[in-house]
């Protein structure tokens, strides 16, 4: 027997606030590690800190910004206090508004015993966007900070306390925001099934175990080439950049901030796959994984050839086994997941949620998120027959 809205919206409530907490905790986390470094006398380190946290900061409350302000003047959201919300977002406050106001639209829905299809739409087009900001968040800032505390323990030997708290917590909030951002893209389309436990697993467990040794590696070329990195990191993201733009992303409202969109992407890539244009995938993908693996065996080479200098060698030759072995792993479950538990895998015309969504509208428009909606249709392969629907054309509200 299918979910019923209100009880499917009492999960996504509490994912929600996990979604919520996971972030103050990882806010909590980083602040805690500058203040160690301060106290301890490592000006640098704390300084990197939180030049990193900043940057991703202002990054998060832009997209929040100009997102906000296309809704507001296509009609598409309910329109909101506008100084006051300029304000948040100018203290970085933003993105944290958002998530309260997403929980507080849940519980909305939740109580209701028949939820309006405003209220549910306008519930779906704020988690949405929360998801999108979420996985920005965690490239531009939990990502290059787990690869900045790697390489203060490799260059150290030796790890503190608070170092493993910020290492936990950035592993799990990495794959929980591809997670839940990958859960979102599935919302947008009525004919793609929802995320089961047993693919949500697997799709956990790849992303994890991919991503771990390509932050390794970084982490290792930082500790023994601390002023190189810079440069490294900047050559690939232009190379990613230009494929990027080769593309023809259409995300943002604008052509300026389509260039910031770009450039997060790439550096979304730096680390893993990210989907931005239409069409099939498994020819760009491959190309993208073949590219990092290169890019991770000369890192490599370049520790081997160094290795004396850092103090933690010897734990490192059990570490490069190991992520080695996790690389392989991960890849066998992302040939798994997308060979038998991927949507298009088996994908079946869904009549009953397009022709309910079209004749639920009654001329009334609903809030839309065609950001998401778009790269959803990128992300997901067309069904054969799904071009030959009428209602297939636009999807998420779009009616």
């Amino acid at each position: 027997m299918p979910w019923s809205p209100r009880a499917a919206f009492f999960w996504d409530l509490v994912l929600g606030v996990l979604g919520t907490l996971a972030f103050l905790i990882d806010l909590g986390a980083d602040l805690w590690t500058a203040s160690q470094y301060v106290l301890s006398g490592r000006y640098l380190w704390a300084a990197l800190v939180l030049a990193l946290l900043g940057l991703a900061s202002v990054a998060l409350q832009l997209f929040s910004w100009v997102w906000l302000r296309a809704d507001i003047s296509s009609g598409h959201a309910p329109k909101p206090p506008g100084l006051c919300l300029a304000l948040l977002h100018v203290l970085q406050l933003g993105y944290l508004h958002r998530c309260v106001q997403g929980l507080r639209q849940g519980l909305l829905v939740w109580r209701q015993e028949v939820p309006s299809q405003f209220d549910l739409a306008y519930a779906d087009f704020l988690s949405l966007d929360i998801s999108m900001l979420r996985l920005f968040e965690t490239f531009l800032e939990m990502t290059p900070q787990l690869t900045l505390v790697l390489a203060i323990m490799l260059q150290s030997g030796g790890a503190e306390y608070y170092q493993w708290v910020s290492i936990c917590t950035s592993f799990v909030g990495i794959s929980w925001a591809l997670l839940d951002y990958h859960r979102a893209l599935r919302t947008c389309l009525p004919s793609k099934p929802l995320l089961g436990l047993g693919a949500s697993v697997i799709y956990f467990l790849w992303n994890l175990l991919l991503l771990w040794p390509r932050v390794l590696v970084v982490a290792l070329f930082s500790a023994l080439f601390p002023r190189y990195v810079a440069l490294h990191f900047l050559g690939l993201w232009l190379v990613l950049l230009f494929w990027v733009w080769l593309q023809g992303t259409d995300f943002m409202p604008d052509p300026c901030s389509e260039w910031l969109y770009r450039a997060t992407v790439a550096t979304i890539l730096y680390f893993s796959w990210f989907n931005v244009a239409e069409g099939r995938t498994r020819g760009r993908a491959t190309i993208h994984l073949a590219f990092l693996l290169n890019d991770s065996l000369l890192l490599v080479v370049a520790w081997a050839t160094q290795s004396a200098c850092l103090p933690s060698g010897h734990l490192l030759q059990r570490l490069l086994p190991a992520a080695g072995a996790c690389f392989l792993l991960g890849l066998a479950l992302r040939l798994v997941y997308y060979r038998w538990l991927h949507p298009s895998c088996r994908w079946e015309p869904d009549q009953v949620d397009g022709t309910w969504a079209l004749r639920s509208l009654e001329g009334r428009q609903l809030p839309q998120n065609r950001r998401m909606a778009h790269l959803a249709k990128n992300f997901f392969p067309k069904g054969r027959d799904e071009a030959a629907l009428p209602w297939k054309g636009e999807v998420n509200g779009v009616l």
